[in-house]
Formats: C-alpha cells, sequence, structure tokens
C-alpha cells in the first residue's frame, strides 16, 4: 500500500516531469517571494500544462491578502491552496469560501500544544499539513521547506477529522521512519529532494516517491 506523496517547491519542466512520472498525488507552486522556490504565476501556469488530471497542482501561499491570490488564480489554475503562514481558522474559512477551493492548512510543530492547535482547522479546512517549526534562532528561516523535522512522535495515535500530512525534513533516508512513527499515509517533501534550495535534483524526487509506493 502506497504511501501517498507531494513534492513542492517545483520550479522547473524536468522537476515537475519527474514528479508526475514517479507517481506523485500532488505537485507543488510556491507563491513567497521570500523562497528561493518563488514561482511567477505564468509560469506556474507553464508548468501546469504537464501535470494530468487526478495529480492535484497546489499554490502555497503564505499570509496571502485575497488580492493577491486572486491574481495567482487569474494566471494559474490550481486545484488546492496550501496556506503556510499565520493564517487564522477564520481567516481559513474565509480563503475557503471566498474561492471556492479547497484549503489545507500548514500546522508548525514544536511541541504538542501545536498539535493540539491544529483542533481549530479541522471545521475549516480539507486537510492538515504538520510540518516543523522553525526555532527562534534560525536566521533567514521560511515558514516551511527548512530542511528541519519535529518529534514524529507527537502525532503518533492522532486522530484528526480531516485527511492529513506529514512534513518537515522529510527524503529518501528518513520517509520510511516518519511513516513507521507517525501512521501517516500521505507526506510531503521539498528541501528533501534538493541539492541546495530552489534546486531540485531528480534522481532525488524519483527515489523518494519510489520509496513512498513501498510504504
Amino acid at each position: 500500500m502506497a504511501v501517498d506523496a507531494k513534492i513542492c517547491g517545483l520550479t522547473t519542466p524536468a522537476a515537475v516531469d519527474a514528479a508526475v512520472g514517479g507517481g506523485a498525488f500532488m505537485v507543488g507552486f510556491v507563491f513567497f517571494a521570500k523562497s528561493p522556490r518563488n514561482l511567477a504565476p505564468l509560469l506556474a501556469k507553464e508548468l501546469g500544462k504537464r501535470v494530468p488530471a487526478g495529480i492535484a497542482k497546489v499554490g502555497l501561499i503564505v499570509d496571502a491578502t485575497d488580492d493577491a491570490i486572486a491574481a495567482i488564480l487569474a494566471e494559474a489554475p490550481l486545484d488546492l491552496l496550501q496556506l503556510h503562514g499565520h493564517e487564522t481558522p477564520e481567516r481559513t474559512a474565509e480563503i475557503r469560501a471566498r474561492f471556492s477551493l479547497p484549503v489545507m492548512k500548514a500546522i508548525s510543530v514544536a511541541d504538542a500544544a501545536d498539535i493540539a492547535a491544529a483542533r481549530a482547522y479541522e471545521a475549516v479546512t480539507d486537510r492538515l499539513l504538520f510540518d516543523a517549526k522553525p526555532p527562534k534562532s534560525m536566521t533567514g528561516a521560511l515558514p516551511g521547506g527548512n530542511a528541519l523535522s519535529f518529534d514524529w512522535g507527537l502525532l503518533k495515535g492522532q486522530h484528526f477529522d480531516r485527511p492529513w500530512m506529514l512534513a518537515g525534513g522529510l527524503h529518501s533516508g528518513n520517509l520510511a521512519a516518519a511513516v513507521r512513527a507517525t501512521g501517516t499515509r500521505a507526506v510531503d517533501t521539498s528541501s528533501g529532494v534538493e541539492d541546495r534550495p530552489g534546486e531540485k535534483n531528480i534522481n532525488k524526487i524519483k527515489e523518494f516517491l519510489a520509496i513512498a509506493q513501498t510504504l
């Protein structure tokens, strides 16, 4: 039984083709200016043409305004919005209703209280994503894609009213252990399939997806 895998932060045709060809169930495009994986919506549109029906095109946004979201969607058709900032449950519900798209709320995790805080989003989101919370001492940390993991044991035995995904420092070397520790059936990686921030490694994408197919 395969674990569903999302490859995020795609910026090139070759990386998109590797994700699609390897069996990813979601591909992610980042719309956040501070990220090395940031894309112009028009480029995301062109890359999205390489993604067949049945594989969700996800737009990662960070505390974006309605105008900013509308501008992205005007250029790049997306299947799901990934909210990776400090969006409140109320703001999450607003975005979901305003744009009539499913939303996935990223939850930054450092301790059990962060897992508990996710409960407030269950009624207003379509999927949850648990990612590592960068320490305050980390200079230049992004909301995600920092190659950091958190204590996977915090998710062991947890049940949510929405499907959920595990993210945070996942790569081919720790993917199996992460799945065993958390029981997740869906995972998300970005930095774990890169040679450096923003530069995807095609072989790492293929290897990660091949392992996910065996779990």
